[in-house]
């Protein structure tokens, strides 16, 4: 064991991203919160990808109305464009002028592309969107896998989901071909991308239409019948 007057921050990502989606219990982030708090531990969320509204909310710390002391964010930050944000409290982060610097920081192109991306977001209300879409995603795959053998734990929230693939429901060994799901898909004008050993992921754009949702599952679910025939 470590003694917590060794840890300066404890880093977190609220839903695990490149490990396969994995959603962490309810109430976890909070405890972690509390643990932090006893021991004088910053806590820092990695939001880089499950922030600026992916899961239904604007950062997916809200879900539990968690409050970091450094919250890391890229990625959607930019809507394409390269930009990375550490956004700490006043009191973490009160240097004198001059303390820090770094080479690219303060791009102005990429800095109003990323105001852009969030007055979007907001206006549109893109964080309810992806939360009532990514509700009927949910719900969808979890027939799909009612149908098929090889679909295992389908997990997410927003339209953050992962869909995991064993080869056997009861021991819930991994499938590790998901790469021939991808490229059925491909064939079929559906781009996919991998998480973990054994996972593909769900994560439209948040200006993705129910219609196009639904078309897209409909390939999915095509591709995964094709592969199934070869086992």
């Amino acid at each position: 064991m470590c003694d917590p007057a060794e840890v300066a921050a404890l880093f977190v990502e609220p839903i695990q991203g490149e490990s396969g989606y994995v959603v962490p219990p309810l109430g976890y982030l909070k405890e972690l919160r509390k643990l932090c708090d006893k021991h004088g531990i910053l806590l820092v969320c990695d939001e880089v990808q499950t922030g600026m509204g992916r899961t239904g909310k604007m950062f997916a710390c809200e879900h539990e109305g968690v409050m970091p002391d450094i919250v890391c964010l890229a990625k959607a930050l930019g809507a394409g464009l390269s930009i990375g944000a550490t956004v700490a409290k006043a009191e973490l982060a009160d240097w004198e002028p001059g303390a820090h610097s770094n080479s690219f920081g303060g791009n102005p192109v990429m800095c109003a592309a990323s105001l852009a991306s969030i007055e979007v977001l907001v206006k549109e209300r893109l964080p309810q969107k992806a939360t009532k879409i990514g509700e009927s995603t949910l719900k969808r795959l979890a027939e799909m896998k009612d149908r098929h053998k090889i679909m295992g734990d389908v997990r997410g929230k927003g339209l953050m989901i992962g869909v995991e693939f064993v080869k056997d429901k009861k021991t819930k060994e991994r499938f590790l071909d998901v790469t021939d799901i991808m490229v059925e898909a491909h064939k079929r004008g559906l781009i996919l991308l991998p998480c973990g050993v054994n996972c593909i992921r769900v994560v439209p754009p948040l200006i993705v239409t129910q219609e196009q949702m639904e078309k897209g599952l409909d390939i999915l679910e095509q591709s995964i019948s094709e592969v199934e025939k070869l086992l």
